[in-house]
């Protein structure tokens, strides 16, 4: 509550500076060549405060606008497509569950953690709201399960980036069904999520993401050559994989890689 009063009366302060400035000769504000009369900051139109407020680089400003008033708060959840809380260091799972109501459009959500706070039900809330979203980073939510992968997977089908990277709760039979899901997927993480990688899941992601450009699997010491191969037959536009701490891939594979795979993907595999 004192960060949205303390927001409302600079925006007060702002509003009346611009009241000051552009005051009309009757005494009232107008929007030049509209003949709209400005009482308050309140009546700003939508597209001017997006403007303002994707200038405030940052997001912290976005979710105490929300707050402000009804009219406030429509023009945000119709307006706001991208949102990082990764400054949030506690907390965030309540945080998550209030917003992912209000932020229905969003097609970008970054939520990467210094600290696991992220549980499930905040990840089911923005699966069961926002499912336009496009981009979403989970890195090291070490406290969540399969439920938050079988969410992803039923509500946010249109996927093209995700990071689960330190995400070592995860199991290969729900990243395969995430993937059976979220097709259209170009960039995947997967770094740490030892349980969840393995050949049965690169076998399910290649048959599904075709599409798929980027992928890392660092650190995932179960995949073998069988999994990867999958890989280079099932997703073309593969072109960066990154396999640093894959112990079990063979120097065979890598030979087939820089020479019958080239066109496929670039090998990285020194750490």
């Amino acid at each position: 509550m004192d960060g949205e009063q303390l927001m409302s009366g600079e925006l007060d302060n702002s509003f009346n500076a611009l009241m000051v400035s552009g005051r009309s000769e009757s005494g009232q504000a107008q929007h030049e060549g509209t003949g709209t009369t400005l009482l308050g900051w309140k009546d700003l139109p939508m597209e001017l405060l997006l403007r303002i407020l994707s200038m405030a680089g940052d997001d912290r400003i976005v979710i105490v606008a929300s707050g402000v008033c009804t009219g406030w708060r429509d023009t945000l959840e119709w307006g706001v497509t991208n949102l990082s809380l990764s400054w949030c260091q506690a907390h965030m799972n309540d945080l998550v569950m209030s917003l992912a109501q209000k932020f229905t459009k969003l097609q970008v959500l970054s939520l990467r953690q210094i600290k696991p706070q992220l549980e499930d039900s905040a990840v089911e809330a923005v699966a069961n709201n926002c499912h336009d979203l496009r981009e979403l980073d989970l890195s090291r939510s070490f406290r969540l399960s399969d439920r938050s992968l079988y969410a992803l997977a039923h509500g946010c089908p249109h996927l093209t980036r995700l990071n689960i990277s330190g995400c070592s709760n995860f199991s290969d039979a729900a990243l395969a069904y995430l993937s059976s899901q979220c097709k259209n997927l170009k960039c995947l993480n997967l770094c740490g999520c030892v349980r969840a990688v393995s050949d049965r899941a690169l076998q399910a992601i290649a048959c599904n993401c075709g599409q798929l450009q980027s992928l890392n699997l660092g650190w995932c010491d179960s995949v073998t050559d069988k999994g990867v191969t999958s890989l280079a037959s099932g997703c073309p536009e593969l072109r960066a994989l990154d396999l640093c701490g894959c112990v079990l891939i063979t120097g065979y594979l890598q030979y087939l890689c820089l020479t019958e795979y080239l066109t496929f993907f670039s090998l990285n595999n020194l750490c």
